[in-house]
């Protein structure tokens, strides 16, 4: 169930009740997987320097950014995304420790027209290798997140070798879609970028594709 209360911010939701325990149960087999494929769980701060997107969002997501100076002028944004944190993260401390997995589950914000399965306050699930040294990562990568869509739905689309959106991506990247869902109906975007390779699934988005 959810709720709205008067004036709650456009794009945000009240989650009660019975949701609550279906987002938690989904929550927890998409880690169950992540973990079966040796990744480790990384959580990561809500507000972070704008800069960090400023040069590898694309034009659409850094126009769709909460940002506001701090009370000594530094430029801080709530996340948009996760994977650019990731990057200064592999740039900064791991240039050197090669295969290194992870898995995160973070809430992020965009201001962008709400509709169902696109909201302002949303969360992400996704998997990171740094520094991959394997060849076939990408394939890894893809069947893994084949297999947390298949786990919530029998009805999806598997799209490989496509554009992706953000300007940090070095190659074409994949997708996965819910038809189901008609136009918001990509779940999962992933690709290869400087330090490393991963993806994103639409958290928010993959509920509405349950079985």
């Amino acid at each position: 169930m959810e709720y709205k209360i008067q004036n709650q911010a456009r794009g945000t939701r009240i989650i009660f009740g019975e949701q609550v325990m279906k987002r938690l149960q989904l929550q927890g087999e998409l880690i169950e997987i992540a973990e079966g494929w040796g990744y480790n769980g990384i959580q990561l701060p809500s507000i972070e320097p704008a800069r960090i997107y400023e040069d590898k969002a694309g034009k659409e997501i850094l126009g769709q950014m909460y940002t506001f100076p701090d009370k000594k002028g530094r430029e801080l944004c709530l996340r948009p995304e996760v994977t650019a944190t990731i990057q200064e993260l592999a740039k900064e401390k791991w240039r050197h420790l090669p295969n290194l997995r992870l898995w995160y589950f973070e809430k992020c914000w965009r201001y962008e027209k709400p509709q169902r399965g696109r909201y302002r306050e949303f969360w992400q699930f996704g998997c990171e290798v740094i520094n991959p040294t394997d060849p076939n990562i990408k394939e890894e990568l893809l069947e893994i997140a084949t297999e947390m869509v298949a786990r919530m739905t029998d009805d999806y689309v598997v799209t490989d070798n496509v554009k992706r959106g953000l300007d940090y991506y070095v190659e074409d990247g994949f997708e996965i879609s819910c038809p189901q869902l008609g136009a918001q109906k990509q779940v999962c975007g992933g690709g290869r970028y400087e330090h490393g390779i991963g993806f994103a699934i639409g958290f928010d988005r993959l509920m509405l594709c349950t079985k």
